[in-house]
């Protein structure tokens, strides 16, 4: 992703005659690389991110005059430069989803109520006056929301009440309920569940799970003789087991299987069994076009929760905790690439969309630091002076590296 984000600078550089002198994968000492052309092409030892440097790219420098360099070219045409590494991460990032839509797509039925099933004793829900039937017909502005809208805004008000309206037994009730701020996750939770079969989304290695032959798309049916109304009721089963073996029964395609497991404690956790669950869903191969436009939409519904997240956290409706850094990044990282090529190219996309929408933010030593200026610069019709410059850039890189720190402190005090 660092790359196509660094070809893009690079492309838009030869094209509007920019020398660039090196194209570099990661910061730090070169390792090793060649060079073609005006440019050296490097690996660096720090793998951190990467850049690219053209010919007179910093205020003041020597070579600012050179017609050949970043500062001595029209500020339109240095713009198009800025905007081109973003950019192809959002190409990037449309294009692998289309891909991923092509080869299939899940079809999510949305088409029923929001109704609650279940409600944790002494959760946000059972505190706001919430019960099990109630159906949902207004959250925050939303008439008749679904659950999918549901799940986000409850993560996004954390410690902020929103109304809700519910029909109960032929009446409305007009409610408020306050989400509280999960003390790990830095999200908003209510501690409601709804109904819906649970489906096995991955079994890991080596687990209970795997040992007694559970896999991939099993739909949970009920446990030790409860019919499964919510996931909350396998995780209970599984942490109140003690240890002992319960019957778990699934759905697999036209079979219907009874399969005895044997939970575990690793490291002093609670009992598990080893799965992920998830909702079951239509799997469909679309076309081109509609794998295009399906892949349109989720990228900018993923756009904007990511500046909803930021608005939340400026807000403090969200922790700052749910932010994550590259250690949290390497680890997400490795659970995904465990599920399987889909789900990591799938995640790549998202962090291409992110690292785009990152560099874009108007933090100077940024892209959209860089652009925010070069728009200053265009409406005033003149350079700023090099001075206020170099302590802009000096302030940015000082935020940066706060931001840094920030993130690997929110990464060890996760794992």
């Amino acid at each position: 992703m660092i790359i196509v984000h660094e070809l893009g600078h690079f492309w838009a550089a030869l094209a509007v005659g920019i020398r660039v002198e090196t194209f570099s994968i990661g910061f730090g000492p070169r390792l090793f690389g060649f060079k073609r052309g005006d440019t050296d092409f490097r690996l660096s030892l720090i793998p951190l991110g990467g850049y690219v440097r053209m010919l007179g790219e910093q205020p003041g420098d020597e070579n600012a005059v050179d017609p050949g360099s970043f500062q001595g070219k029209a500020r339109w045409q240095r713009a198009i430069v800025i905007l081109a590494g973003p950019l192809m991460n959002i190409i990037l990032a449309i294009l692998i989803v289309t891909g991923l839509f092509m080869y299939k797509f899940p079809k999510i039925d949305e088409s029923g109520p929001a109704v609650i099933t279940e409600i944790e004793p002494g959760s946000a829900a059972q505190e706001a006056g919430l019960q099990v039937g109630d159906r949902i017909v207004q959250f925050g502005g939303q008439t008749n929301p679904k659950w999918d809208y549901l799940v986000k805004q409850e993560m996004l008000n954390g410690n902020h009440a929103v109304d809700i309206s519910v029909k109960r037994n032929g009446q409305r009730l007009n409610l408020s309920v306050t989400p509280r701020i999960d003390p790990k996750e830095g999200v908003g939770t209510i501690g409601w569940a709804y109904q819906s079969d649970i489906e096995i989304n991955d079994v890991e290695a080596g687990s209970p799970a795997q040992a007694a032959g559970l896999k991939r798309r099993d739909v949970f049916v009920s446990i030790n003789g409860q019919a499964v109304a919510s996931r909350s009721i396998v995780q209970d089963s599984v942490a109140h087991s003690n240890g002992k073996p319960i019957d778990i029964e699934v759905k697999r395609g036209a079979q219907t299987l009874h399969v005895p497991v044997t939970p575990i404690k690793l490291n002093g956790s609670t009992y598990h069994i080893g799965v992920l669950y998830g909702d079951p869903v239509e799997i469909v191969k679309l076309n081109f076009a509609d794998a295009l436009a399906e892949s349109l939409r989720k990228n900018r519904d993923d756009t904007v929760l990511v500046f909803e997240t930021l608005g939340s956290i400026a807000q403090r409706r969200v922790s700052p905790k749910s932010v994550s850094g590259p250690i949290g990044m390497a680890k997400t990282s490795g659970e995904y690439f465990k599920r399987g090529p889909y789900e990591y190219l799938g995640f790549m996309s998202f962090v291409s969309l992110n690292l785009a929408i990152f560099n874009l933010l108007p933090i100077p030593i940024l892209d959209g630091g860089t652009l925010l200026l070069l728009l200053i610069e265009m409406l005033l019709q003149r350079e700023v002076s090099l001075a206020i410059k170099e302590t802009v850039l000096k302030l940015g890189f000082v935020l940066l590296m706060m931001v840094v720190v920030f993130v690997i402190y929110n990464d060890l005090t996760k794992s």
